[in-house]
């Protein structure tokens, strides 16, 4: 992995000044914060304020220059800043494996927490970036967190990205990772029982294809569970959160647009159940969910609309929405505490999952 390439200073900087704001007291934090931001009755919590008010009216927090390289290239450099100033603790080991998939292997990172047994439950993890952008060296930080949280191991994998493998690359991806972890389960100290999969935002929706996929193929293993953080589960269709949050929160409408455009090929069905896990039946063997949606999140409606389909169906889904919050906070766990309790509820729900 990157994590030993030497920081710029400039950003080291800025991950220093990043890590002091959210160690400030509340009323000066909320006073750099701005004016406050209400929406639909629901006020915006301070971190996203402070969040978003550092970006300085950017056309987009995500894309550079149109861009998948530059884009990629920004996300990386900046991603020491989401640690705010946290450096790896002996609390978590980690190790570098490759498992079955993509063209010629997929990297993983199996992080493994100091007070789990012998044998564990795990997730595998899927990290967001709009099936574009991000890299499970960018997401480090989350695997640490997690695994440290829920007592569990976490193995995070990469899949291929678009535009240069377009979909169905990632959702075959993310389905090979699967099987090769229960295939591997004894040597990576993981019970081959207990395995959730799980992601967020784009990662999130190919755990939930994954998971869609292993019910419905009527052979094979089954995920434990599915843990499910702001997933895109309709690329076919408009939702009204979609028009209330289209602008402003960090996920943008032209986000949206520029990473379905480069995800999917020319001429593709967007109702695909593998693309847009709304539509399709749900099997019988689908696991139970963990499903969070963003108050403040344009892919609001549509996540929470699979939560429903998925409960009438008759699969046990547990459904929060972290009202004041916008898309994308897991990687912001380390940005000030409302970031922190939200994805540690989430960490404690992963831990009730994986028992």
């Amino acid at each position: 992995m990157a994590r030993d390439t030497p920081v710029p200073m400039g950003v080291r900087a800025q991950e220093v000044m990043v890590g002091l704001l959210g160690r400030l007291p509340d009323r000066v934090r909320s006073a750099m914060a701005g004016p406050e931001i209400i929406v639909e009755g629901e006020s915006l919590a301070v971190d996203a304020r402070l969040l978003i008010r550092s970006l300085g009216g950017r056309k987009s927090a995500l894309v550079a220059e149109d861009s998948p390289e530059l884009s990629r290239a920004a996300l990386e450099r900046n991603a020491p800043m989401l640690r705010a100033g946290r450096r790896p603790t002996r609390a978590v080991t980690v190790s570098e494996v490759c498992l079955k998939g993509g063209q010629s292997g997929l990297d993983a990172t199996l992080y493994e927490p100091a007070s789990c047994p012998g044998t564990s439950g795990a997730l595998v993890f899927f990290h967001g970036g709009g099936w574009v952008i991000g890299s499970r060296t960018g997401y480090d930080h989350v695997g640490r967190f997690l695994a440290e949280h829920s007592g569990h191991r976490v193995l995070s994998v990469d899949y291929r990205l678009a535009p240069e493998d377009p979909f169905p690359a990632a959702v075959d991806d993310a389905l090979a990772a699967y099987d090769d972890t229960v295939t591997r389960a004894e040597e990576f100290g993981i019970d081959p029982h207990r395995i959730v999969v799980g992601g967020d935002s784009a990662g999130a929706t190919l755990a939930a294809v994954t998971a869609r996929r292993a019910a419905g193929r009527g052979h094979g293993s089954v995920p434990a569970g599915q843990w499910l953080l702001y997933p895109a589960t309709d690329l076919a269709s408009r939702h009204p959160s979609r028009d209330t949050y289209g602008k402003g929160f960090l996920l943008t409408e032209d986000d949206i647009l520029w990473f379905l455009d480069h995800y999917l090929p020319d001429g593709a069905d967007r109702t695909d159940p593998d693309v847009s896990v709304l539509y399709g039946e749900i099997a019988p063997e689908t696991p139970p969910a963990h499903l969070v949606t963003a108050g403040f999140d344009p892919l609001r409606d549509e996540g929470e609309s699979y939560a429903d389909k998925l409960r009438r169906a008759g699969v046990p889904v547990t459904a929060v929405r972290e009202a004041d919050l916008p898309h994308g906070f897991l990687p912001f766990v380390h940005l000030g505490p409302r970031y922190d309790q939200a994805v540690t509820a989430s960490a404690q729900a992963l831990r009730r999952m994986l028992g």
